[in-house]
């Protein structure tokens, strides 16, 4: 059977589940229209998809049309989730980019369509909702055309109303005219073509022949002479304009009424190339070289990309994407990523909730492999003499953390046991276990992901978990050297205990660590206490005087002491070096150092007068600004971590959503004064409790 992989695109609440619906619906393969509102959609089917009424995960489904089986794989619009976004669109041939059409030209199709151009992946645009009041069609594609791309190249002419309601869409390649019928069920009916539309195809159909001309030599001459292209070639140069990028076709729709939902199939099918048609893809060999290529090959040696997993009461399913060969279910592929062999189980196709067992995963087809539970997201499997590693999905590094703790005591385990089999799922979010803040601290791409993994852990877990800001990890270092003594001496009946020792505590900046030195003369303190005195100072080095953080970049130096012949021990020195400590440190300028790190946030032009402010209340320090080539400038910065916490969230409001940034620690600085004073009065607050 043909296959074509499409992904659904675009801003929150634009219409892709609901498209979903409208080609379930009219293909037969549901007999109701489900609605996101209601609950009931093939594609939202986890608990808090409905509870929340937005996608969360990606969702697949099969529609068969006119005997090609187009595979849908449909991704949430909230920015939090763009990890499943870009994982659709690893397994898809073609992105279908949905702009609502009353919203025109929404921040998340703008990203989207950014991201399928560095994916370098052919876009289809829909434009969904032209059944809803305010829709404006025209206006849309003016601000696609503008923003996005001169390729823009609408495919259907809408036919309007007194009222601009659209009622109907004309073919624009085959000159033909549809609406819905009445009752707006079964399929679409072919309509005369209104007078009032004549000029506004003739328009559309002269610029597609552009288009189409642009695709070879050939086309080019025979346009210039005038000669019409025959239907063949309008196709052959349509699906090379959508295969290699010149050309994104525009169609428009209701998923409600169904309107244009065939036209969309339709056009799906006639220009997106069949994921066998696509060009060869670049992999890694086992010797490391990374200028190999997969063919897309039925008969060639097998070769499928891990794109999703997907972990449920049921158990683990490994979704794939068969690039080159066959996967049955008897087979034995190689990992590559683990070195190991694994003997694959049941196959299936995916229907969003429910899974259909198959025999076989043939190639450019998308399929899930059961129980696999040594495999993850983007590993590769393939044959073992054929050995090849195909390019993961690459997803953004995670910048808003959470500190995150069990609500009851003792459940801590139950909390991490549920956020490791969370992140088998989505590897969006990292979980990090700090010793130093004693904090189980989780990253993601912002506020909403972190709530519903939160939600997550209650529902399939069982186990109430609360956030928290995470702890900054300051340390502390002293600014002049202070000589002290430390005189342990205690004496209950039998042996007693007896170390005295006299130390210079100073400040060095050749290593973080401690550095332990001995001037002792004339034996006072014997060696063999020497590593007794350095490990008592080791010891208290974790625990600096101003606020307990660890102390850094300190010289101590044994210069003198005494010592008793029976009652000094190993011990009792370790605890003079520690009194010696304790007495001299709040004596020699100690100051709390903060981690300072390097961002690096990408935001158009406009927005660089906010941004700079911004940085500026955060006590960054702007490095410099270099332009990306595509109107966006990243600006390079030095900003304490301390003031970074809300930052994904704040860059977000601050940029309408089109910022993004990175951000990594790169050392330690002296914390001025105001800033020391919270830092410090936060942590006696917290040893309180």
């Amino acid at each position: 059977m043909d296959i074509r992989n499409i992904c659904l695109l675009g801003h929150g609440g634009s219409g892709k589940t609901s498209l979903v619906e409208s080609m379930l619906y009219l293909t037969g393969a549901t007999d109701r229209l489900g609605k996101p509102a209601d609950g009931n959609t093939v594609c939202d089917y986890d608990p808090e998809e409905i509870k929340r009424q937005i996608s969360i995960s990606l969702a697949m489904t099969p529609v068969i049309y006119n005997g090609v089986k187009i595979n849908v794989l449909d991704t949430p619009g909230n920015f939090d989730f763009a990890g499943e976004m870009q994982s659709g669109v690893r397994a898809a041939e073609v992105g279908v980019l949905v702009c609502a059409s009353k919203d025109g030209l929404s921040v998340g199709a703008e990203r989207c369509w950014k991201y399928l151009k560095e994916q370098n992946k052919p876009c289809i645009v829909y434009v969904s909702k032209e059944d809803e009041e305010n829709a404006n069609f025209s206006e849309t594609l003016a601000a696609l055309r503008e923003k996005l791309s001169k390729s823009i190249a609408p495919v259907v002419a809408p036919i309007w109303d007194g009222n601009k309601r659209t009622i109907g869409i004309i073919d624009v390649i085959n000159r033909k005219a549809y609406q819905m019928p009445e009752n707006k069920k079964g399929k679409r009916v072919e309509i005369p073509i209104p007078d009032s539309k004549q000029a506004v195809l003739d328009e559309l159909y002269g610029e597609l022949m552009e288009a189409v001309a642009e695709t070879s030599d050939e086309k080019m001459e025979k346009f210039f002479e005038g000669e019409p292209f025959t239907k063949e070639e309008i196709m052959e140069g349509l699906k090379i304009g959508v295969r290699e990028g010149t050309l994104a076709p525009v169609v428009c729709g209701s998923a409600l009424t169904g309107l244009g939902t065939e036209m969309l199939m339709s056009t799906i099918i006639d220009l997106v190339p069949a994921s066998t048609e696509m060009a060869a893809e670049k992999a890694t060999d086992e010797s490391g070289n990374n200028s190999v290529e997969v063919k897309r090959d039925p008969n060639g040696p097998t070769a499928a990309i891990v794109f999703k997993t997907i972990s449920d009461q049921y158990g683990k399913y490994s979704l794939v994407k068969v690039v080159s060969g066959k996967i049955t279910g008897d087979m034995s592929l190689y990992n590559p990523a683990t070195g190991k062999t694994e003997k694959l189980g049941r196959l299936y196709t995916i229907k969003g909730k429910k899974n259909e067992e198959v025999k076989e995963i043939a190639c450019g087809d998308i399929g899930a492999i059961a129980k696999m539970d040594r495999l993850k997201t983007g590993e590769t499997l393939c044959d073992p003499k054929s050995v090849v590693k195909l390019a993961p999905v690459q997803f953004a590094e995670p910048c808003y953390s959470r500190a995150i703790a069990p609500k009851t005591r003792g459940q801590d385990e139950k909390v991490g046991t549920g956020l490791i089999r969370l992140n088998e799922e989505d590897p969006t979010f990292s979980v990090v276990n700090n010793a130093e803040t004693h904090q189980v601290v989780v990253s993601g791409a912002g506020d909403i992901q972190i709530d519903v993994l939160v939600s997550k852990l209650k529902s399939r877990f069982g186990v109430e978990a609360e956030l928290d800001t995470p702890r900054v990890a300051y340390r502390e270092k002293i600014r002049k050297q202070v000589r002290k003594q430390g005189r342990h001496k205690k004496q209950t009946g039998g042996s007693g205990q007896f170390g005295d020792v006299h130390i210079v505590f100073e400040p060095q900046d050749e290593q973080e660590d401690m550095i332990f030195a001995e001037e002792v003369f004339g034996g006072s303190v014997p060696k063999n206490f020497f590593p007794a005195v350095e490990k008592g100072l080791r010891e208290a080095c974790v625990h600096g005087v101003l606020a307990g953080y660890p102390m850094v970049f300190l010289k101590a130096t044994l210069v003198d002491g005494s010592y008793h012949p029976v009652d000094s021990s190993e011990i009792a020195f370790k605890t003079a070096a520690q009194l010696a400590y304790k007495a001299a440190l709040p004596e020699a300028s100690p100051v709390l150092l903060e981690p300072i790190g390097e961002l690096k946030v990408t935001i158009p032009d406009s927005y660089m007068g906010d941004i700079l402010g911004d940085l500026n209340k955060r006590r960054g320090r702007v490095m410099g600004m270099n332009p990306t080539g595509s109107g966006d400038q990243v600006v390079e910065a030095e900003v304490p971590m301390a003031e970074m916490m809300t930052y994904a969230i704040d860059l977000r409001s601050m940029t309408q959503s089109r910022g993004s940034f990175t951000f990594r620690f790169v050392r330690y600085e002296d914390c001025p004064a105001a800033a020391q004073e919270k830092a410090i009065a936060e942590a006696k607050a917290l040893a309180e409790e």
